[in-house]
C-alpha cells in the first residue's frame, strides 16, 4: 500500500492518469469514475462500463516495481480479490515494471500497468496490451551502478560457483572490495530476485537472468587503448607471451582478453588480431617479450589498459602459463565485439557458463 508521503502521492495521481489514458482508447470501456480506495485493502478502483456492463479495476500502486516488490504486492491483491472483491479485475501499477516482474504477474492472473507505457489488461473479453523498450533514468542509473568496475568484481566471483553460498566477509575479501560495496551488490541482487539468504550466506538464484542483463547493459572497462605489430604468430607468439602473461604485480600485469582468451577458454574461429589487458609496466614487458612495434604495418595486438584492476584478480589459467580473463569477462567482452564476437560469445556460454 503507498504510504501519505508526497513522492509516493505523486506516483498515484499518475498512476490515476495513466490509467485513465489506456482506458479512454478503448471505444468499447466508458470510465464511470476513479476513486482512492478507503478499504484499506487496494490504492485505487475504477468504475467502468464494459460493452454495457458494469465493471471494477481494483488497483495496487506499488511504489518499487522490482520483482521482490512485484511479489509481496500481487500476493496482497490475491488477498483482496480472494475476501472483498472477487468480480473485480486485479491491477498491479508501478513506475516501471521489468520483464521480469511483468512476467510475475502473468502467472499470478493480475493485469498491469506501468508509468512507462507497458501494460496488459484483461477484462470482460477485452485485452490490451502494450510493450515499448524504454526504460526510466532511475532504472538504468541503478542497473548500471550494479555493473560497475567495483561490484562486478563481485559478480564475477559469485559466477564462478553460483551455487555457492557466502558469507559477506569472505566474499569482501574474495573480490577485494569493501563491505559496504557487497551490501550493495547484495540489494541490487535481492531486489531483482537474482539471489538469495540461506543460513549459509548469500548465494545466486538466476545467475543467466543476472548474465543476461548484464550483457545487454555492458560496458568496456575504462581505460586506454593501445595499438601494436608483431611478427611474431602461431607457436612463436605463445612461447613468447608465456613469458609475460600473470607476472608479479611488481613488474607489471598482462592477461589475454576477448578472441585471444576464448582461443584457450572455447576455441571458436581465430582472428589476425592479439588482445590483451596490462597495466602500463605490464604494456612495457609485452613490448620487449612480442618485439612490438609502431602498428604503421597493420595493427594486430591491441591492448586495454584498464582503470580499475578487477580483470586482473579474476585471472584464469586455462594452460600452463597461459592466463586469460575469466570465462564471464570473456563472455561480456566477446558479446559487444560485432557479430563474429557476439557467435563466439554464445559458443563459450553454452561451452563453459551453463547453470540450471
Amino acid at each position: 500500500m503507498l504510504k501519505t508521503i508526497d513522492s509516493e502521492k505523486a506516483v498515484e495521481e499518475r498512476a490515476v492518469g495513466a490509467l485513465k489514458a489506456i482506458l479512454n482508447e478503448v471505444p468499447l470501456i466508458k470510465l464511470r469514475g476513479i476513486e482512492l480506495a478507503s478499504d484499506g485493502h487496494v490504492d485505487i478502483l475504477a468504475r467502468l462500463s464494459v460493452s454495457g456492463k458494469r465493471h471494477t479495476l481494483a488497483c495496487e500502486v506499488e511504489m518499487d516495481g522490482q520483482p521482490r516488490h512485484v511479489r509481496v504486492a500481487l500476493l496482497q491483491l490475491r488477498s483482496y480479490m480472494a475476501h472483498v472483491a472477487g468480480d473485480a479485475t486485479p491491477v498491479l501499477i508501478a513506475p516501471f515494471l521489468s520483464s521480469q516482474s511483468q512476467a510475475l504477474c502473468r502467472e499470478q492472473g493480475v493485469s498491469y500497468l506501468d508509468l512507462e507505457g507497458n501494460a496488459r489488461l484483461v477484462l470482460n473479453g477485452i485485452f490490451i496490451e502494450r510493450s515499448v523498450a524504454s526504460r526510466p533514468a532511475v532504472q538504468r542509473r541503478e542497473l548500471r551502478s550494479l555493473f560497475k568496475p567495483k561490484s562486478a568484481r563481485v559478480l564475477r566471483a559469485m559466477l564462478r560457483g553460483p551455487a555457492r553460498n557466502w558469507r559477506l566477509a569472505e566474499l569482501a575479501e574474495a573480490a577485494s572490495v569493501s563491505l559496504g560495496h557487497i551490501n550493495n551488490v547484495k540489494v541490487g541482487l535481492l531486489g531483482r530476485e537474482w539471489g538469495g539468504v540461506s543460513d549459509n550466506g548469500l548465494f545466486l538464484s538466476e545467475p543467466n537472468m543476472l548474465l543476461d542483463a548484464w550483457r545487454d547493459a555492458y560496458e568496456s572497462p575504462a581505460g586506454q587503448h593501445v595499438s601494436f605489430y608483431t611478427t611474431l604468430h602461431g607457436s612463436a607468439f605463445d612461447d613468447a607471451i608465456r613469458r609475460v602473461l600473470g607476472v608479479g604485480s611488481e613488474k607489471g600485469q598482462a592477461v589475454l582478453a576477448s578472441f585471444s582468451a576464448a582461443q584457450w577458454l572455447a576455441p571458436y574461429g581465430r582472428t589476425g588480431t592479439q588482445y590483451l589487458y596490462a597495466d602500463e609496466a605490464g604494456v612495457r614487458q609485452l613490448e620487449v617479450a612480442l618485439r612490438l612495434s609502431n602498428p604503421s604495418k597493420g595493427e594486430n595486438i591491441v591492448v586495454t589498459i584498464p582503470k580499475d584492476e578487477g580483470v586482473f584478480l579474476s585471472a584464469v589459467e586455462p594452460a600452463p602459463d597461459i592466463v586469460c580473463t575469466d570465462p564471464v569477462q570473456t563472455y561480456l567482452d566477446l558479446a559487444v565485439a560485432g557479430e563474429r564476437g557476439r557467435e563466439a560469445a554464445e559458443h563459450l556460454r553454452h561451452t563453459l557458463l551453463k547453470w540450471s
